[in-house]
């Protein structure tokens, strides 16, 4: 297969400004990466919190985008289990050094020197992106479609964060119902969980949605649950919804916060953290993590909502997500060539 010299891309030059369509040169794999001809990427809330320029520093000029769905069609030097031809997915965790002391005790998910996808270096908002080959997921056929993008972040991350949960805990609350808890409501359906969905007030169709996914029971995030709950996950990027949240869990009850940004926590009685009530943050994801939700996955099966747009429409794509307009997942999907 000879590949084209250039690619079309959509590139972010300045936080808070659009992003730009243009064409770029296409990337030669380096030692241990692969060349990946995107065929899908999703266009996750963390892709807003860059472009925002609510996540500092990011790499510029960068191509976004870290729910990378695509087969590899190069290989760089000591590529040695992937092969032109393989799907794979690719996510935000893009490479970790294996060195540094939480590598080395097994959480590379908070590692030192990681890199980033869509962030660190270019993602998937293009129509190849490199990637190295010990961070890809090998994706059975039925995970090689645009379907399949949202769960390379949203779920990924939705699925590390609902494992923060004790497994005694039964009624469990999803604060925020978007691309992560639409999926990972399925799940907790399927493992017997009675799921209360929060969402934004005034919001109806968040509320059908919530519904229609399988919720027990849907309300807006400043009504009260009809009993206390175990555990509660927020995924609004919202930190209000932190204290609403622990006055809502029974004793002992967790909330996790599985966002990689919110906005400032308000203070609040100790009273609604006393008696064992527990608050974590759940930071990128550990390979682990990945192997496991995405082997479950057809096993529920998972099935993603998606919203498609083309490649030049990334810009309209994320105002819709940043209007709260997507129900379920906004997908990006590439031409053949």
């Amino acid at each position: 297969m000879r590949l084209p010299d250039t690619m079309n891309a959509m590139i972010l030059r300045r936080q808070g400004a659009p992003l730009e369509y243009a064409t770029l040169p296409v990337p030669q794999p380096l030692d241990g990466q692969v060349l990946v001809k995107v065929t899908a990427c999703g266009v996750c809330r963390t892709d807003l919190h860059i472009i925002d320029g609510e996540l500092l520093h990011p790499k510029l000029p960068l191509v976004p985008g870290h729910e990378i769905v695509g087969y590899v069609v190069h290989t760089g030097p000591g590529v040695q289990q992937l092969k032109p031809g393989d799907w794979v997915g690719v996510p935000w965790l893009g490479h970790t050094c294996g060195t540094c002391r939480y590598c080395r005790s097994g959480r590379e998910n908070l590692c030192e020197y990681a890199v980033c996808t869509g962030y660190d270096m270019d993602g998937g908002y293009a129509a190849y992106t490199l990637a190295w080959e010990q961070f890809c997921f090998p994706l059975a056929e039925g995970l090689r479609n645009a379907a399949a993008a949202p769960l390379l972040c949203a779920g990924l991350i939705g699925y590390r964060s609902y494992r923060k949960i004790p497994v005694t805990a039964h009624r469990i609350g999803f604060y925020g119902f978007g691309a992560a808890a639409h999926l990972l409501l399925q799940l907790a359906v399927f493992e017997g969980k009675t799921v209360c969905a929060f969402t934004r007030p005034g919001d109806p169709f968040a509320r059908t949605f919530a519904r229609q996914a399988g919720a027990a029971w849907v309300g807006d995030s400043l009504q009260d649950p009809p009993e206390p709950l175990d555990a509660a996950i927020i995924f609004a990027a919202h930190g209000p919804l932190v204290p609403k949240a622990l006055a809502d869990v029974d004793r002992g009850g967790m909330v996790v916060c599985g966002g990689i940004h919110m906005s400032d926590i308000p203070s609040f009685p100790y009273d609604l953290l006393w008696q064992e009530r527990t608050i974590c943050s759940v930071a990128n994801l550990k390979r682990s993590d990945g192997k496991e939700f995405l082997a479950l996955a057809p096993r529920v099966p998972v099935k993603a909502t998606v919203q498609l747009f083309e490649l030049r429409q990334a810009n309209d794509a994320l105002d819709a997500l940043r209007k709260g307009k997507v129900q379920g997942a906004a997908v990006l999907v590439m031409p053949d060539a």
